[in-house]
């Protein structure tokens, strides 16, 4: 058995231990690793992680769980963006990448001039919600309606009826993430880009709305205009006061929940990720025992779970773990 199955499996066994003595006592402020003899506990060091505001909950929330069995591990999470993390990962800066969408091309050839090796990770499913101010009439979009609200095609138009006349005549206020942000370039190409190839135009959104990288600033946008529109990761608006509309891809009018997202019914659905850098994780024990910690149920199903994403099936937590290990 090599070194760092034996870590995992301590680590592992170590969670279960303090899980069971949490839900006996009833809470989880009793959890404690005092008195424990695990080699994890004498693990020290610094880790780094930045990239998607959209993974960085499912990170900081492994991160907790984490410093509970190896409290000798620092660990820093930020979320500016999947490209600006990107850009620090591919520049050595950053241990771990937070992707809210795969590595790009470009971004992978950046990766690959400045020796940057990595291993890609999949951590868990989330769905792309489209949403309204509480007190708009819409109750469903079309992929169409939407390219022609928010794609090129809709640059300067102020009302929802001059976009699309079967949507009411109404002020058109559009909130959304910017183009740092992995949920943007997610919609692009679920949403856009094969109506913007039918279209002969570019696959972009107009330029004339209100971005943000912070999803909070987003749904306060939502909050304040009665016929507004935007978008956000799922997880962030399940349980914000807004109106998640329902989204039309072709196959009817389909609401957005963790049921319909895990089944791919609903139709603007993406795969989270984390980037690993490789040569840094062999040189050190910390990050290559977080990995292994992330990796496992704790981290794929109970902390994805926990921040209200949709954790993976077994089989593909099986098929991650066989990828990292290797």
């Amino acid at each position: 058995m090599n070194s760092r199955l034996r870590q995992m499996l301590k680590l592992l066994a170590l969670f279960t231990a303090l899980s069971l003595t949490a839900a006996a006592c009833g809470s989880d402020a009793d959890t404690t690793t005092d008195g424990t003899d695990d080699a994890s506990s004498d693990i020290t060091g610094d880790i780094f992680i930045s990239g998607s505001s959209t993974v960085e909950p499912v990170s900081v929330r492994v991160a907790e769980l984490f410093e509970d069995v190896a409290p000798g591990v620092s660990v820093d999470v930020e979320g500016p963006g999947t490209g600006d993390g990107f850009k620090k990962f591919c520049a050595g800066e950053t241990d771990i990448s937070d992707a809210s969408r795969a590595i790009k091309d470009s971004e992978a050839e950046d990766c690959a001039a400045a020796g940057v090796e990595y291993t890609e990770i999949k951590v868990g499913i989330d769905g792309i919600a489209v949403m309204t101010n509480t007190a708009s009439p819409v109750a469903c979009v079309t992929f169409e309606n939407l390219f022609n609200l928010i794609g090129p095609n809709g640059e300067g138009t102020t009302t929802w009826a001059a976009a699309d006349s079967s949507l009411p005549d109404a002020p058109l206020d559009i909130y959304g993430p910017g183009a740092e942000s992995g949920t943007y370039d997610s919609f692009i190409e679920i949403v856009l880009e094969d109506l913007a190839e039918e279209a002969g135009v570019e696959a972009t959104t107009r330029t004339d709305y209100n971005p943000s990288a912070e999803d909070n600033l987003i749904l306060s946008g939502i909050q304040s205009s009665d016929t507004s529109l935007g978008w956000v990761g799922f997880a962030f608006a399940a349980n914000a006061d807004v109106k998640l509309l329902e989204v039309d891809g072709g196959d009817g009018c389909v609401e957005a929940n963790a049921d319909t997202i895990a089944s791919n019914e609903y139709p603007i659905a993406r795969d989270l990720f984390i980037y690993v850098n490789n040569a840094k994780a062999a040189e050190s024990e910390a990050l290559t025992a977080f990995v292994d910690f992330y990796v496992s149920d704790a981290g794929l199903q109970t902390a994805v779970a926990e921040v209200g994403y949709v954790p993976l099936a077994e089989a593909a937590r099986d098929e991650v773990r066989s990828a990292w290990n290797g």
